[in-house]
C-alpha cells in the first residue's frame, strides 16, 4: 500500500498549495491513506474549525501536529472530536484534551495506525517520546486494534539527531519515522535495517520564498536587533513538501520511501 504524508502547512499560502497540489499527488502516487501536519495552518500558528472545513474537501484521512495546536484557543473543541480526525503529540501531560493516536481503515480494508510525538531537545520538558511510544505500541498489541501493522510516527522535534534516535528505537516496531516541525526539509530519506522509513525532516508545505515560512523581514529584525518582531506568513514561491512510502501492509514493514517537494504553480 502507499501512504502519503504532507508537511507543516503554513498559513493560507500553504492552504492554497495544499489544495492544489494534493488530489493529484493521491491520484499521481495512487496513495491509500493521507496524512497531513496542520499545526501551522492558521497563519503560522494553530488550526481553526474554518480552516478543518476547508480542509475537509480534500482526500485527508488523518490531521496530525505538534506545539503550535494549542495557539488557537477553540482547538479544544475539535481535539475531542473523534470527527475530526485530528491528533496531537501523545506524551503532553494527561488530562490535556485530545489524543495522540489514531487508527482508521484504507477503503481496501486495511488498518494504518498514526502516532504523534513531540521531542524534547530544544522544546518543553515533556514526558520522553521514547517512554510514550513504548506505551503505545504495548496497547496497540494487547487491543483489539493489533491488525494496525501499519504503524505511522509523526514526530514533531527540533533536534535531527532525537528524531533519528527514535526511528533507530522503533525500528521494526513502526513502518515509519517522520520528521516535522523545523520547516527545512532533509534529504536523508532511507529505509532502516528493520524495515522503518526514516525522513529527519519532511519541511513545509508553504512560501519557500522566506525563512521557514515567515517574511524574512520580519524574521531578520530579531537576528539583527534581538527586539522582538511579529512574524507574518511569506507569500512566494508555493511548494509542499511530503513523502510517499510503500509498506507491506501484511507486516507493516515499508519497501521504500520517496521524498516529495513539488512546486505548486500560481502565487
Amino acid at each position: 500500500m502507499k501512504v502519503l504524508f504532507v508537511g507543516d502547512v503554513i498559513g493560507n499560502p500553504g492552504r492554497r498549495a495544499l489544495a492544489r497540489a494534493l488530489p493529484g499527488l493521491v491520484e499521481r502516487h495512487r496513495a491509500d491513506w493521507v496524512i497531513v501536519n496542520i499545526e501551522n495552518a492558521a497563519g503560522g500558528f494553530g488550526v481553526t474549525a474554518q480552516i478543518l472545513a476547508e480542509f475537509d474537501n480534500l482526500p485527508i484521512d488523518v490531521y496530525s501536529s505538534g506545539n503550535h495546536i494549542w495557539d488557537k484557543k477553540e482547538v479544544v473543541q475539535f481535539l475531542n472530536d473523534p470527527k475530526r480526525k485530528l491528533i496531537r503529540p501523545a506524551n503532553y501531560p494527561d488530562g490535556n484534551p485530545g489524543v495522540g493516536l489514531h487508527v482508521g481503515h484504507t477503503r481496501a480494508g486495511v488498518a494504518v495506525a498514526t502516532i504523534n510525538l513531540q521531542g524534547r531537545v530544544f522544546m518543553d520538558p515533556i514526558e520522553s517520546p521514547f517512554a510514550k511510544a513504548d506505551q503505545i505500541l504495548k496497547g496497540l498489541k494487547k487491543s483489539d486494534l493489533d491488525e494496525a501493522r501499519v504503524v505511522i510516527v509523526d514526530f514533531h522535534a527540533e533536534a535531527t539527531s532525537e528524531k533519528q534516535a527514535l526511528a533507530f528505537y522503533l525500528d521494526g516496531r513502526v513502518s515509519a519515522v517522520l520528521g516535522t516541525h523545523t520547516h527545512v526539509p532533509t534529504a536523508d530519506e532511507r529505509v532502516l535495517p528493520g524495515g522503518t522509513a526514516l525522513l529527519t525532516d519532511v519541511g513545509m508545505t508553504g512560501p519557500y520564498e522566506s525563512i521557514i515560512g515567515f517574511r524574512p523581514d520580519k524574521v531578520l529584525h530579531r537576528f539583527l536587533y534581538s527586539t522582538p518582531s511579529s512574524f507574518e506568513v511569506g507569500k512566494g514561491d508555493l511548494r509542499l513538501a511530503g513523502a510517499v512510502m510503500d509498506i507491506d501492509e501484511a507486516t507493516g514493514k515499508t519497501r521504500s520511501i520517496e521524498r516529495i517537494l513539488e512546486k505548486v504553480a500560481g502565487e
